[in-house]
């Protein structure tokens, strides 16, 4: 069997008396898109920054594509893209000229292919005819796109994405949906979305993960999830008021 591409086990982060998360478990598997839920306070950012190396957990271990992320941290991030939070970038340089800073990072790349892959992602999000703008014209759409293509740009095993509808209109969240489906079909990726725009995540996330007060409450297929309600809101609002 194969090893998941996110497997968290046993993961505690604690603050004094008190338990951010506390002993959260769960794998995702290579090619799913799995929702991550949960109400407010409930954990999932301080997961989140525990997945991508930002801050270290107090008990259990996580890997990505099997390499653990305390202990081989640069192998283990190298597999991982992420928005967490907005992305942030330089206002005044261009689209194309934030991505190649960050291409320039990666020691494997020749100048002409960190060229390449800057023209490759750029595509692949749909800002063709925009990467020669400053970002600072950007819309918040354009930014977000912007963001994943940041994400993709070294060709990860996971993104993970953080409440990245969070200030979009209702045609940007539209966009933002249609490019995670393509980018999973077209590039076989898999996600981790944090989000709580439970209609959203029901349209694009076959798997969730329901978080409540640092605890995990439910694991699986969100059609299972939703058996015997009208909606997923439906089952969340019934999950969390138990």
């Amino acid at each position: 069997m194969m090893n998941p591409i996110l497997d968290v086990k046993g993961v505690t982060k604690a603050v004094r008396s008190r338990k951010l998360v506390n002993d959260m478990s769960f794998t995702v598997e290579k090619g799913q898109i799995c929702g991550l839920l949960g109400p407010n306070g409930a954990g999932k950012t301080t997961l989140i920054r525990m997945i991508t190396g930002l801050i270290h957990p107090t008990a259990g271990s996580i890997a990505i594509a099997g390499t653990d992320v305390r202990t081989r941290r640069p192998e283990a991030l190298a597999k991982l893209g992420a928005i967490v939070e907005s992305p942030i970038f330089f206002p005044y340089l261009t689209g194309s000229g934030n991505l190649l800073n960050l291409a320039r990072l990666d020691p494997s790349l020749s100048p002409a292919r960190q060229k390449e892959r800057v023209r490759e992602v750029i595509a692949t999000v749909g800002l063709e005819g925009r990467e020669n703008d400053r970002v600072g014209t950007y819309s918040l759409g354009m930014k977000q796109r912007l963001g994943i293509a940041q994400a993709i740009l070294g060709q990860p095993e996971l993104i993970i994405l953080d409440e990245p509808a969070n200030g979009l209109d209702p045609m940007g969240i539209r966009e933002l949906r249609e490019l995670i489906l393509k980018l999973h079909e077209t590039e076989g990726l898999t996600f981790l979305i944090s989000s709580h725009l439970l209609d959203e995540i029901q349209k694009i996330c076959p798997h969730v993960v329901l978080m409540k007060e640092g605890k995990l409450v439910w694991k699986g297929k969100t059609q299972e999830l939703r058996q015997g309600n009208e909606s997923l809101e439906d089952a969340f609002v019934e999950l969390m008021t138990r």
